[in-house]
């Protein structure tokens, strides 16, 4: 199992979406938020090639990967190393993915 480094922009990400959830509907549904992208990271921890590239051909980032998060419409992206895992973004998947990711 690889470590998985969470970027600048993706903390960003991560603070926005529970900010928004956290004042729209409180603290349970902000902490079940985070309890899910706790759970994408582990998955991506234990199973980095399962994440989809569907996404890496409209980037040019090498290795580029997603793997969405359970009952939020969130998508972790992620890029594989040999001794780590960089999760580069946590996005909406109703935004502008390819723009974000650029």
């Amino acid at each position: 199992m690889k470590p998985v480094q969470p970027r600048a922009a993706a903390e960003s990400d991560i603070g926005d979406a529970f900010g928004h959830y956290w004042a729209q509907s409180g603290p349970p549904l902000a902490e079940r938020f985070l309890n899910a992208y706790d759970t994408a990271l582990a998955h991506i921890a234990q199973h980095p090639g399962t994440g989809s590239p569907r996404h890496a051909g409209a980037t040019r980032i090498k290795g580029l990967r997603f793997w969405t998060l359970t009952h939020f419409p969130f998508a972790v992206f992620y890029v594989e190393h040999a001794d780590r895992i960089d999760v580069l973004r946590v996005l909406h998947q109703a935004s502008d993915l390819p723009h974000h990711l650029t």
